[in-house]
Protein backbone atom coordinates (compact mmCIF):
# COMPACT_ATOMS: atom_id res chain seq x y z
CA UNK A 1 0.00 0.00 0.00
CA UNK A 2 1.62 3.23 -1.45
CA UNK A 3 1.15 5.83 1.69
CA UNK A 4 1.73 9.92 1.42
CA UNK A 5 3.77 10.64 3.84
CA UNK A 6 2.54 14.16 5.77
CA UNK A 7 4.88 14.82 8.45
CA UNK A 8 3.10 16.49 12.10
CA UNK A 9 5.27 15.54 14.94
CA UNK A 10 8.00 17.85 16.59
CA UNK A 11 11.42 16.59 14.80
CA UNK A 12 14.94 17.60 15.90
CA UNK A 13 16.25 20.26 13.90
CA UNK A 14 17.62 19.01 10.68
CA UNK A 15 16.05 15.42 10.60
CA UNK A 16 12.46 16.45 9.51
CA UNK A 17 13.12 14.97 6.38
CA UNK A 18 13.09 11.08 7.63
CA UNK A 19 9.91 10.10 6.30
CA UNK A 20 8.95 8.01 9.11
CA UNK A 21 4.99 6.52 8.50
CA UNK A 22 4.23 7.41 12.23
CA UNK A 23 4.04 11.25 11.38
CA UNK A 24 1.22 10.80 9.31
CA UNK A 25 -2.02 11.75 11.05
CA UNK A 26 -4.51 9.05 11.33
CA UNK A 27 -2.26 7.13 9.03
CA UNK A 28 -5.09 3.76 9.21
CA UNK A 29 -7.89 5.67 10.97
CA UNK A 30 -7.48 4.10 14.12
CA UNK A 31 -6.10 5.55 17.13
CA UNK A 32 -4.21 3.71 19.76
CA UNK A 33 -0.71 1.75 19.98
CA UNK A 34 1.18 0.53 16.80
CA UNK A 35 3.47 -2.32 16.71
CA UNK A 36 6.26 -3.20 14.77
CA UNK A 37 7.36 -5.92 13.71
CA UNK A 38 10.47 -7.42 11.67
CA UNK A 39 12.71 -10.50 11.07
CA UNK A 40 16.27 -11.18 10.90
CA UNK A 41 18.13 -14.02 10.12
CA UNK A 42 16.16 -15.25 6.91
CA UNK A 43 19.68 -15.87 4.55
CA UNK A 44 21.18 -17.16 7.51
CA UNK A 45 22.50 -21.13 6.91
CA UNK A 46 23.16 -21.53 10.53
CA UNK A 47 20.77 -20.86 13.54
CA UNK A 48 17.22 -19.56 13.82
CA UNK A 49 15.10 -17.06 12.21
CA UNK A 50 14.43 -14.57 15.58
CA UNK A 51 11.43 -11.89 15.00
CA UNK A 52 10.85 -8.86 17.27
CA UNK A 53 7.58 -6.93 17.89
CA UNK A 54 7.88 -3.76 19.37
CA UNK A 55 5.43 -1.01 20.32
CA UNK A 56 6.99 2.80 20.97
CA UNK A 57 5.02 5.48 22.39
CA UNK A 58 4.83 8.32 20.84
CA UNK A 59 7.32 10.13 23.87
CA UNK A 60 9.89 7.81 22.69
CA UNK A 61 10.12 8.47 18.78
CA UNK A 62 12.15 12.14 19.27
CA UNK A 63 14.90 10.87 21.11
CA UNK A 64 15.33 7.30 19.01
CA UNK A 65 15.81 10.01 15.70
CA UNK A 66 18.39 11.92 17.69
CA UNK A 67 20.33 8.82 18.77
CA UNK A 68 20.28 7.90 15.03
CA UNK A 69 17.67 5.25 14.48
CA UNK A 70 17.50 3.35 11.05
CA UNK A 71 17.35 0.35 9.26
CA UNK A 72 19.30 -2.83 11.40
CA UNK A 73 21.22 -3.20 8.34
CA UNK A 74 22.53 0.66 7.88
CA UNK A 75 23.89 0.71 11.73
CA UNK A 76 27.23 -0.85 13.05
CA UNK A 77 27.45 -3.35 15.72
CA UNK A 78 28.16 -1.20 18.31
CA UNK A 79 25.45 1.72 17.28
CA UNK A 80 22.86 -1.45 16.95
CA UNK A 81 23.66 -2.61 20.83
CA UNK A 82 22.87 0.72 22.12
CA UNK A 83 20.27 1.92 20.70
CA UNK A 84 18.42 -1.93 20.52
CA UNK A 85 19.10 -1.00 24.67
CA UNK A 86 17.54 2.71 24.48
CA UNK A 87 14.99 1.12 22.44
CA UNK A 88 13.62 -1.72 25.05
CA UNK A 89 13.83 1.09 27.97
CA UNK A 90 11.56 3.38 26.08
CA UNK A 91 9.17 0.47 24.35
CA UNK A 92 5.90 0.28 25.73
CA UNK A 93 6.29 -3.37 25.29
CA UNK A 94 8.48 -5.96 23.21
CA UNK A 95 9.14 -9.19 22.56
CA UNK A 96 10.99 -11.91 20.93
CA UNK A 97 9.72 -14.85 18.56
CA UNK A 98 12.03 -17.52 16.80
CA UNK A 99 11.77 -20.68 14.37
CA UNK A 100 14.09 -22.88 15.18
CA UNK A 101 16.03 -24.56 12.45
CA UNK A 102 14.54 -27.93 12.39
CA UNK A 103 11.01 -25.92 12.22
CA UNK A 104 12.60 -23.55 9.06
CA UNK A 105 13.88 -26.97 7.82
CA UNK A 106 9.90 -28.66 8.04
CA UNK A 107 7.73 -25.79 7.02
CA UNK A 108 10.45 -23.38 4.64
CA UNK A 109 12.41 -20.72 5.61
CA UNK A 110 9.23 -18.47 4.27
CA UNK A 111 6.50 -19.68 6.86
CA UNK A 112 8.99 -19.84 9.73
CA UNK A 113 9.85 -16.25 9.41
CA UNK A 114 6.36 -15.42 9.62
CA UNK A 115 5.95 -17.75 12.41
CA UNK A 116 8.75 -16.24 14.43
CA UNK A 117 6.67 -12.81 13.67
CA UNK A 118 3.25 -14.22 14.82
CA UNK A 119 5.06 -15.33 17.96
CA UNK A 120 7.11 -12.23 18.76
CA UNK A 121 3.31 -10.58 18.44
CA UNK A 122 1.39 -13.28 20.47
CA UNK A 123 3.91 -12.51 23.48
CA UNK A 124 3.23 -8.89 23.93
CA UNK A 125 1.50 -8.31 27.41
CA UNK A 126 -0.23 -5.11 25.39
CA UNK A 127 -2.10 -5.79 22.61
CA UNK A 128 -1.67 -3.01 19.50
CA UNK A 129 -4.27 -2.23 17.60
CA UNK A 130 -2.12 -2.71 14.73
CA UNK A 131 0.91 -4.62 13.70
CA UNK A 132 2.96 -3.12 11.04
CA UNK A 133 5.18 -5.78 9.45
CA UNK A 134 8.20 -5.64 6.80
CA UNK A 135 7.55 -7.00 3.88
CA UNK A 136 4.94 -8.22 1.30
CA UNK A 137 3.70 -11.09 3.09
CA UNK A 138 0.96 -10.76 5.98
CA UNK A 139 1.30 -12.96 9.21
CA UNK A 140 -1.12 -16.29 8.88
CA UNK A 141 -4.04 -16.16 11.41
CA UNK A 142 -3.47 -13.21 13.24
CA UNK A 143 -6.48 -11.96 15.25
CA UNK A 144 -4.69 -8.29 15.14
CA UNK A 145 -5.23 -6.43 12.23
CA UNK A 146 -1.87 -5.72 10.20
CA UNK A 147 -0.37 -3.65 7.07
CA UNK A 148 2.47 -4.82 5.13
CA UNK A 149 5.20 -2.26 4.13
CA UNK A 150 7.66 -2.80 1.87
CA UNK A 151 11.37 -1.81 3.06
CA UNK A 152 9.53 -1.20 6.61
CA UNK A 153 12.76 -0.75 8.17
CA UNK A 154 13.07 2.54 6.39
CA UNK A 155 9.34 3.89 6.59
CA UNK A 156 8.22 2.81 10.59
CA UNK A 157 9.88 3.97 13.37
CA UNK A 158 8.61 1.06 15.18
CA UNK A 159 9.63 -1.48 12.67
CA UNK A 160 13.04 -0.06 12.60
CA UNK A 161 12.98 -0.64 16.20
CA UNK A 162 12.30 -4.14 15.59
CA UNK A 163 14.92 -4.62 13.11
CA UNK A 164 17.43 -3.53 15.75
CA UNK A 165 16.19 -5.38 18.76
CA UNK A 166 15.89 -8.72 16.73
CA UNK A 167 19.28 -7.88 14.94
CA UNK A 168 21.04 -7.53 18.76
CA UNK A 169 19.05 -10.51 20.08
CA UNK A 170 20.00 -13.05 16.82
CA UNK A 171 23.78 -11.86 17.02
CA UNK A 172 23.93 -12.32 20.94
CA UNK A 173 22.70 -15.95 20.41
CA UNK A 174 25.23 -16.90 17.50
CA UNK A 175 27.49 -15.64 19.24
CA UNK A 176 27.28 -18.18 22.28
CA UNK A 177 26.29 -20.69 19.81
CA UNK A 178 30.12 -19.88 18.13
CA UNK A 179 32.15 -21.25 21.04
CA UNK A 180 30.62 -24.85 20.46
CA UNK A 181 31.11 -24.70 17.02
CA UNK A 182 34.48 -22.42 16.49
CA UNK A 183 34.91 -24.25 12.84
CA UNK A 184 32.43 -22.08 11.03
CA UNK A 185 33.62 -18.94 11.91
CA UNK A 186 30.39 -17.98 13.22
CA UNK A 187 31.61 -14.89 15.37
CA UNK A 188 32.11 -13.07 12.01
CA UNK A 189 29.78 -14.42 9.56
CA UNK A 190 26.89 -14.61 12.20
CA UNK A 191 26.12 -17.92 10.38
CA UNK A 192 25.54 -16.06 6.76
CA UNK A 193 27.19 -18.03 4.06
CA UNK A 194 30.62 -16.41 4.18
CA UNK A 195 33.82 -17.85 2.51
CA UNK A 196 34.64 -19.23 5.46
CA UNK A 197 31.49 -20.44 6.45
CA UNK A 198 31.17 -22.02 2.67
CA UNK A 199 34.83 -23.60 3.35
CA UNK A 200 33.91 -24.82 6.90
CA UNK A 201 30.97 -27.23 5.32
CA UNK A 202 32.77 -28.84 3.00
CA UNK A 203 35.73 -29.50 4.91
CA UNK A 204 33.19 -30.73 8.20
CA UNK A 205 29.82 -31.00 6.84
CA UNK A 206 27.00 -29.13 8.83
CA UNK A 207 26.14 -28.86 11.95
CA UNK A 208 22.74 -30.06 14.10
CA UNK A 209 21.68 -26.30 13.80
CA UNK A 210 22.80 -26.12 10.32
CA UNK A 211 19.68 -25.31 8.03
CA UNK A 212 19.79 -28.82 6.20
CA UNK A 213 17.22 -27.47 3.56
CA UNK A 214 19.92 -24.87 2.29
CA UNK A 215 21.84 -26.28 -0.47
CA UNK A 216 24.80 -25.20 1.01
CA UNK A 217 24.20 -27.06 3.87
CA UNK A 218 23.72 -30.64 1.72
CA UNK A 219 27.14 -30.95 1.02
CA UNK A 220 27.50 -34.93 1.82
CA UNK A 221 31.00 -36.17 3.71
Amino acid sequence: MEIEIKQTAVVPAGLAELPWLEFTPNLFGIPGLIAGVDEVGRGALFGPVVAAAVILPDSAFPELIASGINDSKKLSSSRRTKLAAQICQLATDWRIGFAATAEIDQINILQATLLAMKRAVLKLKVQPVICLVDGNQAIKDLQIPQQTIVKGDERSLCIAAASIVAKVWRDDLILRLAAKYPQYDLAKNKGYGSPKHLQALRDYGASSLHRKSFSPCQIQQ
